[in-house]
């Protein structure tokens, strides 16, 4: 379900960082790009400069011990939802 997946970088999360109604954020932590959810993906500018930044630095897990053994950060883009892009 895409609305459990993080807006910047993809991930699948075992909540959606939005709540329920996808406009009351947790602001909590992604543990794979850092994201705050409600402060730093705020609007569709900053999704994509923080995405930017993230993928330039090379795309570093804020938590690495949560990184699964096969990631392919390329098959985890593509569950951004579309309205993130």
């Amino acid at each position: 379900m895409l609305e459990y997946n993080c807006r910047v970088c993809g991930i699948t999360l075992d909540e959606s960082p939005w709540g329920a109604d996808g406009k009351t954020p947790t602001y909590e932590i992604c543990v794979c790009c850092g994201v705050e959810f409600g402060y730093e993906d705020y609007t569709l500018e900053s999704i994509r400069q923080y995405r930017s930044e993230w993928l330039k630095n090379g795309a570093k897990w804020f938590e690495p011990k949560y990184k699964l053994f096969n990631w392919d950060l390329d098959k985890q883009l593509t569950q951004i939802p579309e309205d993130y892009w």
